[in-house]
């Protein structure tokens, strides 16, 4: 259960390097000043595309925080099972497509489905681990 891990945190350095990769360029480009940053005015200036992989990059400090507690939970206590390998293995996959969909082309319906897919995949995952924690 801890490669699963592993490589959803390698893949958010990816973003964050993928970040300054797209933003910096656009920052220069646009001479921002600090003033400009801290009144939000100079993001909404920016093309979108310099934006979509910071936008990505937040979206995977958060719910992945759940899937990474989830995940060392089942680690430590020895519940992992191949099933929840799959799942968790699934998870990564899904977010690492969304990442790209987000950062990329940033196609809301293709993205939200990939949202929902991905909950569901992290549900499931924890389901199952209540299922053998609880023995119900």
């Amino acid at each position: 259960m801890i490669q699963p891990v592993l490589a959803l945190v390698a893949w958010s350095m990816i973003m964050l390097v993928w970040l300054y990769v797209r933003r910096l360029p656009a920052l220069v480009r646009y001479a921002i000043s600090e003033a400009r940053l801290q009144s939000g005015e100079a993001i909404r200036q920016m093309p979108p595309q310099a934006q979509w992989a910071a936008d990505n990059y937040n979206n995977l400090m958060q719910q992945p925080t759940l899937f990474y507690a989830l995940c060392l939970g089942i680690f430590l206590s020895g519940l992992s099972n191949p099933g929840m390998e799959y799942l968790a293995w699934l998870y990564v996959a899904l977010r690492i497509i969304h990442s790209i969909v987000q950062s990329t082309a940033n196609i809301t319906t293709i993205r939200f489905c990939l949202f929902l897919a991905s909950s569901g995949v992290l549900g499931l995952l924890c389901f199952d681990a209540l299922r053998i924690a609880f023995r119900f």
